[in-house]
This record gives structure tokens, sequence and C-alpha cells, in this order.
């Protein structure tokens, strides 16, 4: 494959939210060792509705969701269900706005990865 088959990730800014404990990290870490550009957007811990658009304003929008269990059990979260429904209602503006959404409770991180990879490069390839 040459560079002009090879999509221009460079050039998309893609957004990853989502609860604690749904994999934000664990993708983006994955999507830049790929190349492509990555923001972990805090706004679980945000009061301010849209700050992912006026922080990070990105190309696409991933929002991976997770139940209060699987956040629980992955990330060895000492919290209540109150905490997780709070992120959740912090989230809800980027949810709605979000390009993917993918529920990460059943799936593998490799799994993960490839179904928002393959998202992207649809996106990329699309434009």
């Amino acid at each position: 494959m040459n560079d002009k088959d090879e999509p221009d990730s460079k050039r998309f800014l893609i957004g990853v939210v989502g609860p604690c404990g749904s994999g934000k990290s664990t993708l983006i870490a994955g999507l830049e060792k790929e190349g492509f550009e990555c923001r972990h957007i805090a706004q679980e811990h945000s009061y301010v509705p849209d700050m992912w658009k006026k922080i990070t304003n990105p190309d696409l929008l991933i929002f991976l969701n997770a139940s209060f269990e699987a956040c629980t059990r992955r990330r060895r979260l000492n919290w209540l269900e109150a905490d997780y429904d709070e992120q959740l209602q912090r989230l809800a503006d980027a949810r709605r706005h979000a390009s993917l959404i993918i529920e990460t409770d059943a799936l593998a991180p490799g799994e993960v990865f490839e179904r928002a990879v393959i998202f992207i490069k649809s996106r990329i390839s699309g434009s």
C-alpha cells in the first residue's frame, strides 16, 4: 500500500469520552500507536456539559460506555452507583453528540479498538 492509499489520519482529531473504567486510555493508546491523533476528554469530571467541545472540539467523538459493574471491576473503583450515575449525567451532552458509541461491557480491548478503527477509517475515506 502506498501513501496515497493510506487514509490521512492526522487531519482528524479524535476525542474519546466515557465513564471511568470504560476503556478510554486503552483505546487511545492503541489508536495513537496506529498514528491517529486523539484526545482523552475528562468530561466525566466536569460540570460544564459541553466541555468536550469547548476544549477539544474533535472531528470525531467516540463515547465508550460500560456498566457500573464493569467499570468498578476493571478499575477496582471504590465508588457508589450514585457516583457512576453522576458521571453519566455529566457525559450526556457528549453522548448525544458522539460520532460513535461503543458498549464495552462484553468486548475485549482489541474488539473495542477494531470497531473504532473501522469506523474512523470509514469516516476518513468518506470525507
